[in-house]
């Protein structure tokens, strides 16, 4: 069973938490995470901000977050990670790239789901920046990508 917690602590955007929830899921399904956990966040800038200064040691906002807590020694559990998504800076994004914001955050979505399920782009050789866009690609096409937010 795949299990979705979404949390929203932001006010640009209302939250479809049905569509969230089926992009999650789907895009663990196509990952062979059949029996998952995981958390989504959606903050703003500040937020996501503050997370990055306290647990990565950048003072800066950034897009998407990945916290897996599949690393280290010790038992697996189901419980996948956390995907935190600063939905001000997914809009500033979409803007400057044309886009629709839901698309946006799809994207980013993915993109931390993928981090979750092992996949990596920095620091890695040629071929795992590959695969990860692969994975990226490949769970996008098969998401449809309705207006599911609109500004508040």
């Amino acid at each position: 069973m795949i299990r979705v917690d979404i949390l929203d602590r932001q006010s640009l955007f209302a939250i479809d938490r049905t569509i969230i929830r089926a992009w999650v899921k789907e895009s663990l399904r196509i990952e062979g995470k059949t029996d998952a956990e995981i958390c989504i966040l959606f903050t703003d800038n500040a937020g996501i901000r503050e997370l990055n200064k306290t647990y990565l040691g950048r003072d800066r906002s950034t897009n998407v977050i990945s916290f897996s807590q599949q690393e280290g020694i010790g038992p697996v559990n189901p419980h996948l990670g956390d995907v935190v998504i600063s939905l001000e800076e997914a809009a500033l994004e979409a803007e400057d790239g044309g886009m629709p914001v839901s698309e946006r955050i799809l994207q980013l979505l993915v993109h931390g789901i993928c981090h979750l399920c092992g996949y990596d782009h920095e620091g890695v050789s040629d071929d795992m920046v590959q695969q990860m866009e692969t994975a990226e690609e490949m769970i996008r096409r098969r998401l449809k990508v309705p207006q599911a937010f609109v500004k508040r």
